[in-house]
């Protein structure tokens, strides 16, 4: 079920020193489909994903404790920024959540939006490309999606139902289907957190990864090479963001804490480098739990991570 934005839940602090000193509380509007190109902020209040896959349940508020935390950060960039309310997941409904969550970011995209998609489990991960697969439709040509995840796992698994550990198995699925080469670049993989089964699937597809030990500020200048060498074979990009690829301190709510995981600027530099490529289409932050949280560590970091995509 789509809900429409609750703009209650945007307030803060005002600033005396007018425009220069907005934040998003005050700039941040209801989207409709009049509204002119901007980034709009799209919820998948679901953790029906997570609690299949065994998890810890808890990131269906994570949408509400996004907002919150992003209520108060300053705003330094100039395009429109829309709130597109939240698709609800009901009574376990997975599956109808994740096709009326596509069925959204299509419409965002038609309407020339950059989708922010905010979870929730990672089950929002194939809703997500799928509300990017129907916006392009059947071109003549074959797209070059590339799928670029920041994440401790590969959520490559095998399974009769859609959870928070299968979307990018679903994904090339869907690819296969359609004839579409399947790019997917994991930054940040847990060598402890992946079965031997994980990484076999992962050489079968052609997925391409980078450690959570080679993802370093001294390895920094690698990994910008390996993520320029994959978006150069691709013509579209979909960013994804767990936050459980960062450390269990700086992001303690999340479904599955991460034992290592990646520093904060490390992540923030590829970012960048990925936004400025002008290739990016759409992106989602998933994982987040409120209910794990401390002090709302995560949520400010989501927030950061949501500025650094809209500036």
């Amino acid at each position: 079920m789509h809900v429409a934005p609750d703009m209650g839940r945007w307030s803060g602090r005002i600033d005396s020193e007018g425009d220069l000193a907005r934040r998003w509380h005050q700039v941040i509007a209801p989207w409709t489909e009049l509204s002119a190109p901007g980034v709009a902020l799209l919820g998948l209040a679901s953790d029906e994903g997570v609690r299949r896959n065994q998890g810890r349940p808890g990131a269906a508020e994570g949408p509400a404790a996004l907002r919150r935390a992003l209520a108060g950060v300053p705003v330094h960039g100039s395009r429109p920024l829309w709130d597109a309310g939240d698709v609800v997941c009901e009574d376990g409904n997975l599956e109808a959540a994740q096709q009326a969550a596509a069925q959204q970011v299509a419409c965002l995209l038609a309407n020339g939006q950059f989708p922010v998609v905010i979870g929730g489990g990672h089950e929002v991960a194939y809703a997500t490309f799928c509300g990017l697969e129907a916006f392009l439709g059947s071109p003549a040509d074959t797209p070059r999606i590339g799928i670029i995840n920041f994440d401790a796992h590969f959520d490559l698994r095998q399974a009769g139902e859609s959870t928070s550990g299968t979307p990018f198995a679903q994904i090339a699925e869907r690819c296969a289907a359609r004839g579409w080469p399947f790019r997917y670049l994991c930054l940040g993989v847990a060598e402890t957190g992946n079965t031997g089964a994980l990484y076999a699937t992962a050489r079968r597809l052609g997925v391409q990864w980078i450690s959570d030990g080679a993802l370093t500020g001294w390895r920094l200048t690698e990994a910008e090479q390996a993520v320029d060498a994959f978006m150069a074979d691709c013509d579209h990009l979909y960013l994804s963001i767990d936050l459980d690829v960062f450390p269990a301190g700086q992001a303690p709510g999340v479904s599955a804490p991460a034992a290592c995981g990646v520093a904060v600027p490390v992540v923030e530099a590829l970012i960048e480098r990925i936004r400025a490529s002008g290739r990016l289409r759409l992106a989602d932050i998933a994982e987040l739990n409120p209910r794990f949280d401390q002090d709302g560590h995560t949520a400010r970091l989501a927030a950061r991570l949501v500025h650094h995509l809209y500036r």
